[in-house]
């Protein structure tokens, strides 16, 4: 495993475990105990997923155990827009998640999109950052010029951008802003939640069969020998397992150009720019 250092000097691994998705809690909790046991240390969850009491009960089950101690894992949260509002709500949406999960503390807390008062929301997260409730904090779906407006305005520069990225959907400009301000970028959906033919692709497919890996294999590697750090998810243990089998090859410098012209410009998922979709995330709660 690679790590990136954060601008806290915190070393956060290349690649973690992701659980967007998985609402059924008892798979999401047997899924993140798997992960841990197959060797991954970095979580990742949200108060928007409904799952952040089954990651805390996985990594409660792993540490007594003996698998893992707390200090070995790097566990994320983020903080939803209904808790974006005004003064306090994202403070005590980090508190409120802590309960959830059970945990003392949290690596990394992130503002989940860039909606509501994003700003009184950041200002929240500073100061649970200086009262321990995390060790670093960040931002989630910025794009570029929202991020910039961001770190010119705030006492602590985030120090992650998780955004949508992958291999038809590379990110290049968010990735020259984030570098500018000393920010790591993590990938979510690194597999582009299994569109655009990624599994099948022929590029990708050729690719792998020289490193002896899947073409889903030669994707997040590709990922991450860009400095991204990821995050893929997958309910299947033997999925999990090869997700995180990419550290033994590196891809050539020609390998890694064939799979960046790919990109597509723009997202097959979501589009953050459709104002519907804005005013509906606006308004969208969930139970936390």
């Amino acid at each position: 495993m690679e790590f990136a250092t954060l601008n806290t000097g915190a070393r956060m691994p290349m690649e973690g475990f992701g659980v967007y998705q998985i609402t059924d809690l008892d798979v999401c909790e047997k899924s993140v105990y798997e992960a841990i046991k197959a060797g991954y240390r970095l979580l990742d969850t949200a108060a928007a997923y409904g799952n952040e009491s089954a990651l805390g009960k996985a990594v409660k089950r792993a540490i007594a155990d003996g698998l893992v101690k707390r200090e070995d894992l790097f566990i994320t949260t983020k903080a939803w827009v209904q808790d974006m509002h005004k003064a306090g709500d994202t403070y005590a949406s980090v508190k409120r998640s802590l309960a959830l999960s059970g945990l003392d503390y949290f690596d990394l807390v992130l503002l989940h999109q860039a909606m509501g008062d994003y700003f009184t929301a950041y200002r929240d997260l500073e100061k649970a950052a200086k009262d321990g409730l995390t060790k670093a904090i960040g931002v989630s779906n910025y794009f570029p010029s929202i991020l910039v407006n961001l770190c010119e305005n705030v006492e602590i520069i985030p120090a992650v951008n998780q955004i949508e990225a992958h291999s038809f959907f590379t990110r290049e400009e968010d990735l020259r802003v984030m570098k500018s301000y000393g920010i790591v970028p993590q990938a979510w959906s690194p597999l582009a939640e299994g569109n655009y033919g990624i599994f099948t692709d022929p590029d990708l497919t050729a690719i792998s069969k020289k490193y002896g890996k899947t073409a889903a294999q030669v994707a997040l590697r590709w990922n991450v020998q860009r400095g991204f750090s990821i995050i893929p998810k997958s309910t299947h243990e033997e999925r999990i397992k090869e997700n995180l089998d990419i550290w033994d090859f590196a891809l050539t410098e020609d390998e890694m150009k064939t799979i960046s012209a790919k990109d597509k410009g723009k997202s097959g998922i979501i589009n953050h720019f459709d104002p519907d979709l804005v005013k509906n995330l606006n308004h969208l709660s969930f139970e936390h």
